[in-house]
């Protein structure tokens, strides 16, 4: 058995916007990993366009820095539940976490979900409480709730004797204590160096790997990113590739290491290093690389089962391929297929049509944000209502429970509990904050579909919301659907100012004067709970004559622009969203309102 004094694999956990990746751009920067007067835009981990502008980490990142000789390899993970398949994946590759924890809000849910993922495995953690310079900091609270979640999460007592950092992630100050005087990140970089466990395993051993992130190149085919568990490896050695029973015969292309934000191909990578591997060929997240002498397998990664699901597939509106480049099934189908190489907590079944896909994911951000990747790359699609994904338990019908933590000001508590109290929620809990309420709920996770823009909706945009997933419990029984019907448009056309102006009373719009509209499409929400075809497209009959009120001026109220996520919680079973590169539009699932009218009859027999 041997150490690797020489480094460290840590990965940071935390909740949403606490501060993960912009601590990791300050370590990069005072490592000299880039220049400080070099334009380097914010949050350099957080690569994809959908990371930048929702402020959200989706796919966790590798990195490496340098301190006093010693290489610090750092995996920035996402810290949003949907994406938990990407943290249990990684934290397989490390020996150490550091959590990072708001001053003010404390440990969240998803602070609960990872650290439980972490502690779990054993691993060593640091805990640094960040923006420490907000006014309404509260840092004393918050190192006593950290405390109260390590006991409640069972940690040992090695665990339980954590070193807590004091920092200010935007202007890369850490420091001991509240009092001390920092200007950089050096008792942070210390403290990783002393306290997190160094690599050790046998390094002369024959070679053990497993693939814990895959990534996609269109020159070099995969490339397998995993920690070196035994042995060491080289450009064109001779591997297994074990999944399972099964194994394969590969030969390694190129073997690369972590430099700062850089991946830099070298002659051998040793015991302990996280590397990235090439001409594996069909490699999979979860499969080992082994030596071809004696191959042997490391126990397979476990990840959490899916508990929504979708359908996916081919757009059938009159407006199908205006818009998109991809419209075919072949092209949606080999689209899902290769995101599940990458994304293992995602599943896709075919369904008896050739033209429609069950995509089942961790969570309504999970499903969205494919969907909005699928759009920005040229996709056209329609896809279905989010189901919850029921399990047979002991032969008992059993449904996925989330513990939802609702924030907002006092004023909107009672609105928010009895808008949960329809959605069978059982509160557990409920702590004041600085004028705010935090509820914490057991809830049915079908319950949670919709609630987001209702909880907007009802405290006047002051509301926040997170949720995990708790476990499955036996069926709770039916739950009210949406209260409110659609108002859809029953003649192909543009919409006219006229022709909206006349039916404002009848509900909310969706829609402006001007845009093209077809049979069966919902261009707003009815005021009752009955469904209403309209005509948006009216026009104003011209006439010669004149009376007093004939010239009167049409004022519109502004319409209601949805959001895909928005959209896809609005729909009901019996509708669509149409979702292509330029719009996302609401639509029945039988456009002919004869048709629909008929299935509906039948339905109710």
């Amino acid at each position: 058995m041997t150490t690797n004094e020489k480094l460290r694999n840590i990965a940071i956990i935390a909740h949403v916007d606490h501060g993960k990746t912009t601590l990791v751009d300050a370590m990069l920067r005072q490592s000299h990993v880039f220049r400080s007067n070099e334009q380097v835009s914010e949050r350099v981990m957080d690569s994809g366009d959908i990371e930048r502008e929702r402020g959200i980490t989706i796919l966790s990142k590798n990195t490496a820095i340098l301190y006093d000789d010693i290489k610090i390899n750092i995996v920035d993970t996402p810290g949003h539940a949907d994406f938990g398949g990407e943290v249990e994946r990684v934290l397989n590759m490390v020996d150490g976490v550091l959590l990072l924890v708001d001053a003010f809000e404390g440990p969240m849910p998803q602070t609960k979900y990872v650290l439980r993922k972490a502690l779990e495995q054993k691993l060593k953690p640091i805990v640094v409480i960040n923006k420490i310079d907000r006014p309404d900091q509260r840092v004393d609270d918050v190192y006593d709730e950290v405390l109260e979640l390590f006991m409640e999460l069972d940690a040992d007592d090695d665990q339980l004797d954590f070193p807590v950092i004091y920092a200010t992630a935007r202007d890369g100050i850490a420091k001991f204590k509240m009092e001390d005087v920092s200007d950089n990140l050096e008792p942070l970089m210390q403290t990783i160096v002393r306290e997190i466990p160094a690599p050790q395993g046998d390094s002369d051993g024959p070679l053990q790997m497993m693939v814990t992130t895959l990534e996609a190149d269109d020159y070099v085919g995969r490339v397998a990113i995993g920690r070196i568990i035994r042995g060491s490896v080289r450009p064109n050695q001779n591997v297994v590739i074990i999944s399972g029973d099964h194994e394969t015969k590969a030969k390694v292309g190129k073997v690369y290491v972590y430099q700062g934000l850089k991946r830099v191909d070298v002659n051998e990578a040793g015991m302990g290093e996280i590397v990235a591997l090439t001409g594996l060929g069909d490699v999979s997240i979860g499969y080992t690389v082994a030596d071809a002498e004696n191959p042997e397998a490391l126990p397979t990664i476990n990840i959490d089962e899916p508990t929504l699901s979708m359908t996916f597939g081919v757009n059938t509106s009159p407006f199908a391929g205006r818009e998109g480049q991809f419209v075919t099934s072949r092209h949606i189908r080999d689209r899902l297929f290769k995101e599940i190489e990458t994304n293992v907590a995602m599943h896709v079944e075919e369904t008896d049509s050739a033209d429609v896909f069950k995509v089942s994911g961790r969570g309504e951000l999970h499903l969205s944000i494919l969907i909005e990747q699928m759009r920005r790359e040229g996709y056209e699609l329609q896809v279905g209502k989010p189901e919850v994904v029921y399990k047979t338990i002991n032969g008992q019908k059993c449904e996925p429970m989330e513990n939802l933590t609702v924030e907002v000001p006092q004023e909107y508590m009672g609105a928010v509990m009895e808008a949960l109290g329809t959605r069978k929620a059982e509160l557990s809990n409920m702590t004041e904050l600085s004028g705010y309420i935090r509820m914490e709920f057991f809830i049915p996770a079908r319950g949670l579909i919709g609630f987001r823009s209702e909880l907007l909706t009802s405290t006047k945009g002051n509301g926040i919301m997170n949720h995990i997933f708790h476990g499955y419990v036996p069926y709770k029984g039916d739950m009210s659907a949406r209260s409110h019907g659609s108002l859809v448009a029953f003649e192909q056309g543009e919409t006219t100012g006229y022709g909206i102006f006349s039916l404002q009373d009848r509900g909310t719009m969706f829609i402006s004067p001007g845009q093209q509209v077809y049979e069966g499409m919902i261009v707003g929400e009815n005021s009752r709970d009955i469904d209403m075809d309209i005509n948006p497209c009216k026009k104003k009959n011209v006439t010669n004559m004149r009376t007093s009120a004939s010239d009167e001026a049409i004022r519109l109220t502004p319409p209601r622009i949805l959001s895909l996520e928005q959209a896809l919680e609005y729909i009901n079973d019996d509708e669509l969203v149409e979702v292509t590169p330029e719009n996302i539009r609401l639509r029945k699932a039988i456009l002919d309102r004869t048709a629909r009218g008929r299935a509906a009859k039948n339905a109710r027999k």
